[in-house]
């Protein structure tokens, strides 16, 4: 764990600030950015602020027609209204969901299906880093609820619209370099007395990041990618929020929320086949899951009970 920990410090500072942004950026190439995605319709959670606002503006500017999924209706009105003006794109609109109760996600998956609208892009950002150990209504911890249960849930259950937009179909995760000092856990509600948000957000987009090569592999013969990324480490209302020292120390070497979304918007216009599904990018590249002598691959052999026991939590019917 110290070695993890130590390891993660060093290839962060180096990498995931906005100086590794810099030079990464040196190798990026422009025609990448150039593709369109008029027709194409995407829908990212948590997109009323941060990466996943970014993000929706950045598909929008695409020509994408952009489905944000925020809890809070005025803040998501305010971020709709600003990044219809900012990309001149009216093919905006905001559905509502408070992504902590799965049974709202449920619903959301019902009405939005009901559109019968095939679905190319999904983007899993929403995410949550609460310290104190929180219990949902529905009897969840919070950060599983959000980054972990929600995750599963949605994408499970919009699956038959990502079909109907097969072959170009896809899935992206946001999760973090914070998952790099954490192997996968079956212990997805942190059982243990002393609570450590810290560590069960690591946990969490561990699982996520090993959900993506679950899910790649499951649905390979679907015509739906599947992939996670790092965004490094961005300035967002969540970081400050949640990580105030490390927003405080590396002040000034974060990155931007857009630079923050690029590998995002970046996997959502890449044409399938320059993509490896299943991977973990970083800065449009693909990223190592382990750091060496972790010790953390082997854990990713538990994914099969993992998602045994997500379903069983979010009273989802047994895998087929």
């Amino acid at each position: 764990q110290a070695w993890r920990t130590a390891a993660f410090g060093l290839y962060g500072f180096t990498q995931f600030t906005k100086s590794g942004f810099v030079e990464h950026a040196k190798k990026f190439r422009e025609e990448d950015m150039q593709i369109r995605l008029d027709g194409k319709n995407c829908l990212v959670t948590g997109a009323n602020s941060g990466l996943g606002y970014a993000t929706a503006q950045g598909l929008a500017s695409h020509g994408a027609t952009v489905y944000m999924l925020c809890r809070n209706k005025e803040r998501g009105e305010t971020a709709l209204n600003e990044i219809r003006s900012k990309t001149g794109n009216m093919n905006v609109h905001l559905e509502i969901c408070d992504l902590s109760s799965i049974n709202e996600v449920k619903s959301f998956a019902t009405k939005f299906s009901s559109l019968e609208k095939p679905l190319h892009v999904l983007v899993n950002n929403a995410g949550l880093l609460e310290h104190k150990r929180t219990t949902t209504p529905e009897g969840l911890e919070l950060n599983f609820a959000v980054n972990v249960a929600a995750t599963y849930t949605l994408t499970e259950l919009v699956m038959p619209l990502l079909e109907k937009a097969a072959p170009d179909a896809r899935v992206i995760t946001v999760a973090s370099g914070g998952m790099y000092t954490e192997p996968l856990n079956t212990n997805l509600q942190y059982s243990e007395s002393e609570f450590d948000g810290t560590k069960q957000y690591a946990r969490n987009k561990r699982v996520q990041v090993a959900l993506t090569e679950w899910w790649a592999e499951k649905y390979s013969n679907k015509g739906v990618g599947f992939y996670s990324m790092h965004p490094g480490w961005a300035d967002t209302p969540g970081v400050s929020k949640s990580l105030p020292v490390l927003s405080e120390k590396l002040s000034g070497n974060l990155r931007s929320n857009e630079e923050g979304a690029d590998t995002v918007v970046w996997l959502g216009l890449q044409p399938k086949e320059k993509l490896v599904p299943g991977t973990f990018y970083f800065d449009r590249a693909e990223a190592q899951k382990h750091l060496k002598f972790a010790g953390t691959a082997a854990s990713h052999e538990k994914i099969g009970s993992i998602v045994d026991s997500i379903r069983s939590i979010c009273n989802l019917p047994a895998n087929p």
